[in-house]
This record gives C-alpha cells, sequence and structure tokens, in this order.
C-alpha cells in the first residue's frame, strides 16, 4: 500500500509538471498585447500659438495614426506644456492614460502666452517627462514609448537646480524611451540643442515652420453623419460614480457637438476602433461601456453613485433600461463602423491625390511619420 501510493504520488507529480510546462509554453507563444505610450512636451509660449492651434485640430488624426499602426495595442498619451520661470506656470503636467479625451480636453485649454525672450525651461519639462508621467517598465511590458519635444527655444543652462537634458535624455533611453524633437522655426542655438537630444534619444529631429506649417484637414462627405451617429450613441451614456466623474463623462460627451465636424469625425473613429465599438467616450465612467467587461457593476453600485434619472428605478427597472441603453448603442456603433470604414477609404485616396501638393514640413505629417517608423 505504501509502495503504491509512493508510486502514484510520483505519478502524480509527473502529470502535473508536464502540464505546467504545456501552459507556461503555450502562454509564452502567445502574443504579449502590446502598450503604445506616447508623449507631447510641448512649448506653450507666445510664440507656440499657430502650432498649438493646428495640435488641436489634429491630435485625433495622429491617434488614429497609432491605432492603424497597431489595432490591437493599448495607447497611453501624455502631455506636459512648458514656458519659464517667471511666466504663468513652468510646467504643466498631464501623465500618460488611456483616456485620450481628457488629454484632448486639457489642451483645448492652452493658450500660448508668455515667453517674449529665450532661453526656456526646456530641462525641467523633459525631465518631468520622463520621470513623472507613469512609463511602464521596460523590463517588464512590451511597449513602444517615444516622446516628441516641440518648441522653438533652447533651454536655459544656467538653471543651478535642472537636471541637463545629456543625463535625462541618457535615462529615457535605459528606460527604453525615444525621444523626437521638432524644432518650430530656425533659430540656430535651438537646432544645435534639438539635433543632439535627438541623436542621444535614439529619435528624429524634424525641422518645420515657425506656425507648424499648413494642416492638412480633409473634409469627407461622412464627417456629418459619422458626428449626427456620434451624438446619438453619446445619448446612451449612462455616467456614474463620484459627482466629478458623472460631470467629465458629460462633459466629453458633448465634445463632438462642440468640435469642427473633421476633427469630431476624426474622435469618433479613433474611439470606435480603439473602443471596438462598447465605447462612446475613454476613459472609465460611462455605465454601458464598463458593464461589457464587469457585468456586476450595476449591482455593486450605491444609489448616490448613480446618475439622477437612475436613482428613483427599481433594481429591475434599471437592469433593463442598461440593456436598451446598451442595444441601440449596438445598432448605432455598427452603422457608426461603417462610415468611419468609408471615411477612412475617401481620407486616403484624397491624401494620395493631394501628397504632390501639400507640404511635407507640417507637425502633424512629422509626427505621424515618426510614429508609423516608431510604434513595434
Amino acid at each position: 500500500m505504501h509502495m503504491y501510493t509512493k508510486h502514484s504520488a510520483v505519478k502524480l507529480f509527473g502529470t502535473v509538471f508536464l502540464m505546467l510546462c504545456l501552459a507556461v509554453s503555450t502562454a509564452m507563444a502567445q502574443p504579449q498585447k502590446t502598450r503604445v505610450e506616447v508623449a507631447f512636451v510641448l512649448d506653450t509660449t507666445g510664440s507656440m500659438s499657430g502650432l498649438i492651434e493646428g495640435a488641436k485640430k489634429k491630435i485625433w488624426s495622429m491617434a488614429n495614426t497609432i491605432v492603424d499602426q497597431n489595432p490591437d495595442a493599448d495607447i497611453y498619451v501624455g502631455l506636459v506644456g512648458y514656458r519659464d520661470i517667471g511666466d504663468e506656470y513652468v510646467t504643466k503636467l498631464f501623465p500618460l492614460t488611456t483616456d485620450i479625451q481628457q488629454i484632448y480636453g486639457e489642451l483645448l485649454t492652452f493658450r500660448a502666452d508668455g515667453g517674449g525672450d529665450t532661453p526656456e525651461s526646456v530641462n525641467e519639462a523633459l525631465d518631468q517627462a520622463v520621470t513623472k508621467l507613469g512609463w511602464s517598465d521596460s523590463k517588464q511590458v512590451n511597449a513602444s514609448r517615444i516622446i516628441f519635444l516641440v518648441g522653438d527655444a533652447p533651454p536655459h543652462m544656467n538653471y543651478k537646480q535642472d537636471r541637463k537634458y545629456p543625463v535625462v535624455v541618457g535615462e529615457a533611453v535605459q528606460k527604453g524611451i525615444i525621444v523626437n524633437t521638432v524644432q518650430c522655426g530656425d533659430m540656430k542655438s535651438t537646432m544645435r540643442v534639438w539635433k543632439e537630444i535627438a541623436k542621444l534619444g535614439k529619435g528624429e529631429y524634424m525641422l518645420i515652420p515657425q506656425d507648424g506649417g499648413q494642416v492638412l484637414v480633409i473634409e469627407t462627405p461622412y464627417d456629418i453623419t459619422i458626428r449626427e451617429i456620434q451624438i446619438r450613441i453619446n445619448k446612451t451614456v449612462i455616467p456614474y460614480g463620484s459627482i466629478h466623474q458623472q460631470r467629465q463623462i458629460s462633459e466629453k460627451a458633448k465634445m463632438y457637438e462642440a468640435a469642427p465636424a473633421p476633427a469630431s469625425a476624426d474622435m469618433a473613429s479613433y474611439v470606435n476602433k480603439s473602443g471596438k465599438g462598447a465605447k462612446a467616450v475613454t476613459g472609465r465612467g460611462d455605465l454601458v461601456a464598463d458593464s461589457k467587461t464587469d457585468p456586476a457593476i450595476l449591482q455593486n453600485l450605491k444609489p448616490e453613485e448613480l446618475p439622477e434619472e437612475l436613482r428613483a428605478m427599481s433594481s429591475k427597472e434599471r437592469e433593463h433600461y442598461l440593456a436598451e441603453q446598451a442595444r441601440e448603442r449596438e445598432e448605432l456603433t455598427h452603422k457608426l463602423a461603417e462610415q468611419v470604414t468609408l471615411r477612412d477609404g475617401y481620407i486616403k485616396a484624397k491624401a494620395a491625390e493631394m501628397e504632390a501638393v501639400v507640404p511635407a514640413d507640417s507637425f502633424d505629417v512629422n509626427v505621424s511619420n515618426a510614429l508609423k517608423k516608431q510604434i513595434k
């Protein structure tokens, strides 16, 4: 009996060990879901007004470039706005997030102001971008990590409190972050430093006009329809959580109505493709989208975490209402996906026609081309 038990135990251990090896090898054979992390370090002094306004129009187009390059990736975007000591602020920091509508909302608040002299607080802005934005660990996560430093003036090298750019960029490379530079205008002192930073950061140096260059906005026959469908989808949004979170979600839903038709169509295209149809807004806080991944979420919410119209309902009525909103969204997102596909084809054909006449030195074209090369 004792020998039989020992033999069985050995046999059982061998079986378990083989199963474990098989599970590990299967997991290793499956490709990891990748991340794409992109941060813009943007000079927001008065001389940058043209570029900032162009960036507001094209951020969703650039986001679509990312999702088109890697449709299955989790996409994170961060932002550092900078000026100089003595201005309204030295830096404004917005960490990496998948909630790109939040970043877009912050970008909309940027106004080019201050400055009037050179240099600027480039070293501090770069330092915060590398150390404070929340990059993933290069040893644990398969990700593309990319910074775009955008400005027209060189850094102060006499600020004693700053870590200087050679040290900071060296740390970025160790973290697996590529550092690109985009120079606006042709200031010689900026050109020398921007080229050095791009070389140290294993990135690209790009020279564009002071105003950011001609921004190519292609209007399509599908923009208005996409916008109308998206506004109807937004009416299916059910905000939940804190009052602050509910307000944020409502504001995001209204972004489509405030933006020009081509920009709102770009936004809808990105949310549709990256959210795989379930999302109407980016980030958490919409009960319809979040219940897809957490079916029990409605039962676990406190009454005060629900919007006003749901608080007076019974549990059954809430479940029915949520199901109806989800059903309507599914129908609308199917229509939206068809329009987005038609729009993508139209833009691709139109861009090919206009390639010979549109300058290749605009901000959005340079950034999109760099992303295509650098995303894994």
